[in-house]
């Protein structure tokens, strides 16, 4: 069967870079472990291999691509329809995506009324950049907002969900709010990272002391749980269950947080193909139209998160 042997191949190659790469991590933190924190924080913050030149090839529908200034960053723009003159929804990409992610949502939300702004964050798409991280998504999806001016809702997917998360509570303007595997916690992320690698929970706190330094930020105060709280406006929070990549239990911390927040459980979608999943965006579309979609949690606030 020569149509499986590529497949074959790409995955051993896979597990072999990887095991690999925790060799190198784990015997970096034994005889350098400076160097080998430096290293692990470029790692931490570049997408990965070959995820520009898929974005340069997917297709962009009869979107207008502009390039805008946006804190001082390049960064590409895709605008369906007129947003001057209608109600737009911002979407926000994940981490290693771009902007036009969003094209499968396009048509069902130009039908529905809307406009629909999207853009590439630093070192993804079409922008400039090598690097990016959390607060950078955050600040740039602000500045998007800003220049594009108020929103009927923000959409924003992963990393992307997160960042979407922290800029309503800094400011950002939009009607409502969907998030869509929506990460709540830098911290376990960077533990989940870690294990990936093969690098130690020391070297792992003294890569986040790095960032926190460098970027003057504290990663206690980007959880879901202190930001949440301060969001007055509707919110939908898609996850699956079975979500490998971000745990179904930091969406229910957005959820659970957001005071007008309902949560909506999915089955068997994991991670990506919850974005193009035609019952999701039935369901964001009912939201955005005034329905109440998901669940309503009813657990305790004032617990930090559920494993």
């Amino acid at each position: 069967m020569p149509i499986a042997l590529p497949l074959i191949s790409t995955n051993v190659r896979s597990f072999a870079f990887w095991k690999l790469l925790r060799l190198r991590f784990r015997l970096g933190g034994l005889v350098a472990p400076a160097a080998t924190v430096e290293r692990a924080s470029a790692l931490f913050c570049t997408p990965y291999p070959g995820t520009r030149e898929r974005a340069l090839a997917a297709p962009t529908g009869d979107a207008r691509l502009d390039v805008i200034d946006a804190g001082g960053h390049a960064l590409t723009r895709y605008t369906w329809g007129e947003p001057t003159r209608q109600p737009y929804v911002l979407f926000a990409h994940g981490w290693s995506s771009h902007g036009a992610r969003v094209l499968p949502w396009v048509q069902p939300l130009r039908d529905a009324g809307y406009a629909v702004v999207a853009f590439d964050q630093p070192a993804h798409g079409r922008s400039e950049g090598r690097q990016s991280n959390l607060y950078d998504f955050t600040e740039r999806l602000l500045d998007v907002g800003r220049l594009t001016g108020p929103a009927a809702a923000v959409i924003g997917h992963s990393l992307g969900g997160a960042a979407a998360g922290l800029a309503l509570a800094r400011g950002l303007q939009a009607e409502r709010a969907v998030l869509v595997a929506a990460a709540a916690d830098p911290v376990d992320a960077g533990r989940r990272f870690a294990r990936r690698i093969g690098l130690s929970e020391g070297l792992r706190r003294r890569m986040y002391e790095l960032f926190e330094t460098r970027l003057s930020i504290r990663f206690d105060e980007m959880m879901a749980e202190r930001n949440a709280p301060a969001i007055d406006r509707p919110a939908l929070i898609v996850h699956d269950l079975a979500d490998r990549e971000v745990p179904w239990c930091e969406g229910e911390r957005w959820a659970r947080h957001w005071r007008r927040a309902r949560l909506l459980d999915t089955r068997g979608l994991g991670h990506h193909r919850i974005l193009g999943d035609p019952e999701v965006l039935a369901a964001v579309l009912r939201f955005l139209d005034g329905d109440a979609v998901g669940d309503r949690l009813v657990s305790s606030p004032n617990l930090a998160h559920v494993a």
